[in-house]
């Protein structure tokens, strides 16, 4: 995997069911077999897609008595949330900059007929 935090985060979220678990963890804290349950995997395939998204710093684990739920680390989607708006924004002053040259271009103006005589 990468070594620089933002590509390890895009890297685990390229996984659709990586990506799922981490929509399913938005919603609260779960356990392993919480999280594999509605997959057709093991639990040991959803605890790879854990470590993986724990590596990237997406999920910590924590301990409450005997269960161990798993939490999402939501503030490192302030560094791709960072990382996205500086595009976004550089992408919205170049379509500024077309909408301000497109206006100061004429109209179309209409064909001219063409004259008797001449080939259509």
């Amino acid at each position: 995997m990468a070594a620089d935090p933002l590509s390890r985060v895009f890297s685990a979220l390229a996984d659709p069911t990586r990506r799922d678990i981490v929509g399913r963890l938005a919603a609260g804290d779960a356990t392993v077999n919480e999280l594999a349950a509605p997959y057709d995997v093991t639990v040991q395939a959803v605890s790879r897609h854990l470590k993986v998204l724990g590596d990237a710093g997406l999920v910590s684990r924590s301990r409450e008595a005997q269960r161990r739920p798993v939490h999402l680390e939501a503030e490192v989607f302030d560094l791709m949330t960072k990382w996205i708006e500086r595009y976004r924004r550089q992408a919205e002053e170049r379509y500024r900059r077309l909408d301000d040259l497109l206006r100061t271009m004429p109209d179309e103006e209409e064909p001219t007929p063409p004259q008797t005589g001449e080939p259509r």
